[in-house]
């Protein structure tokens, strides 16, 4: 006896964890994988070549505008460096045919000198070395390198990499003029023969300098500790000189008070957030302030400093914050923080009138709403680090405080079932704060106001919606 074909229903999305997940957009579930992504690098229930081969498959199914977007916002924003590039590698293929969109995103997206060979270097592995560019990577590649002056130029032509700037040169074949226009758009400069002649032979000679090896020696603290100069004299004079980069700055804070740099130009040098600080994730200053306590006020000062720029947000906020066994793990192979380390750096920084921080793991705890690297520690180490029983968490701060707004920041993989967040008809609002890649997540609409990435700008994000900044 025939019998009528049933329709097969997709299998529910879950967790890791085991918890129902939401249904993401496509655009929802690529912004989830880049938004904190450090290219590469496992994660604790995915490994990073996983994770990179569902950013480039879902890359190629958005459209080439939104993914142009998001690579600029992962770069810009989010202060990423090398997921950035993939999606440009990805973009050279889905929006080569939309005039212009490949070479703006590309020349938006390299911020710095360097990148423009690991663009090349993926580039290179994703297509199995087949180096065809098109004449909108040229382009974009062109008006990237014409960003950057020689100290930028000399400082990050690294002798390991696979493409040496001299190398991303011969390849693209960039204008002189290209480097003239960029100078004229940023300043408002009007072009004249005279100048345009003058300024187009400085960079023609600056080109053959690349060509020829020899471009001047650039003032870098490791060019001239590597040359034997006082490690103390360096770098005073360089701090002095404001020619210390703000990373370098921060990763260095331990051999400066080895070797008795003056403490008081340290410590200011970091309040005063100058040479790239705007490009530091938050959770740097943690790092840094545990290679160097005696740093950690001046540190403290600095990574507040942006945050409380902004209107603080009104009412009672709730922060809750997963320190759950899977946010336990290093940001890096290279790295001594966790994602959870990420995770309570940005809780430590928000700013709002009533303030109330809680954990969650197998329970629910509150702690201590300090700022800073105190608020950093306290969180950490609020609980052991177990279960991620994030619905119980949120049902509870629902029946037991009356809020206005409640912030998680988590990688989502609840194993039990997370409900609306808003406990009554109101003005209440409820973010999501996703600080990993896992491929499904539990903070997607049924009250959720969904934000991805670690860096200061999701905070900004919460103010800017509810209309507290411009």
């Amino acid at each position: 006896m025939a019998t009528k074909n049933r329709k097969t229903l997709a299998p529910r999305k879950r967790t890791h964890e085991g918890a129902p997940a939401a249904n993401a957009s496509l655009v929802e579930q690529l912004r989830r994988s880049v938004m904190s992504c450090l290219l590469w690098e496992d994660e604790f229930y995915e490994d990073g070549v996983k994770i990179s081969d569902r950013i480039s498959q879902l890359a190629t199914k958005v459209a080439p505008h939104t993914l142009a977007d998001i690579a600029v916002e992962a770069r810009s924003e989010q202060h990423l460096r090398h997921v950035p590039l993939l999606l440009l590698y990805e973009l050279t293929k889905t929006g080569a045919s939309v005039p212009g969109l490949v070479t703006n995103a590309i020349a938006s997206t390299i911020q710095r000198a360097d990148e423009m060979g690991e663009f090349l270097a993926i580039y290179k592995a994703k297509s199995k070395g087949k180096m065809k560019l098109s004449a909108q990577t040229k382009k974009g590649l062109a008006a990237a390198f014409a960003k950057f002056d020689e100290y930028q130029l000399a400082k990050w032509n690294r002798d390991n990499a696979d493409f040496k700037v001299r190398d991303v040169m011969f390849l693209v074949r960039p204008h002189p003029l290209a480097a003239i226009d960029k100078i004229d758009r940023e300043k408002g400069k009007i072009k004249t023969p005279r100048r345009v002649n003058k300024e187009m032979k400085a960079r023609a000679e600056l080109q053959r300098r690349v060509a020829d090896k020899m471009l001047q020696t650039p003032d870098t603290w490791e060019v001239a500790l590597s040359g034997g100069a006082d490690k103390k004299e360096t770098f005073e004079r360089l701090i002095r000189e404001e020619n210390l980069g703000y990373f370098a700055l921060l990763r260095n804070l331990r051999n400066m008070e080895e070797a008795g740099v003056d403490m008081k130009l340290v410590n200011d040098a970091i309040r005063a957030r100058k040479n790239g600080a705007h490009r530091i994730l938050p959770f740097r200053f943690t790092a840094a302030a545990r290679a160097a306590p005696r740093f950690e006020r001046a540190l403290d000062d600095a990574l507040c400093a942006n945050i409380e720029a902004m209107p603080a947000l009104p009412g009672t906020t709730v922060v809750l914050v997963d320190v759950s066994g899977s946010m336990d793990v290093k940001l890096s192979g290279k790295s001594d923080l966790t994602r959870m380390d990420a995770a309570a750096t940005l809780a430590a920084v928000v700013h709002a009138e009533d303030l109330r921080v809680f954990t969650f793991s197998n329970s629910l705890v509150e702690t201590k709403a300090r700022r800073g690297m105190a608020g950093v520690e306290e969180i950490v180490r609020s609980q052991p680090h177990g279960g991620t029983r994030l619905g119980a968490a949120v049902e509870e701060i629902k029946r037991k405080i009356d809020f206005d707004r409640l912030i998680v920041i988590s990688d989502e993989q609840a194993h039990d079932l997370v409900r609306s967040p808003i406990a009554v008809k109101g003005e209440q609002t409820a973010y999501m704060i996703n600080v990993a890649s896992a491929q499904n997540g539990v903070g997607y609409r049924n009250g959720w106001v969904h934000i991805d990435g670690f860096s200061e700008a999701v905070l900004k994000f919460v103010a800017a919606n509810e209309g507290l900044t411009d």
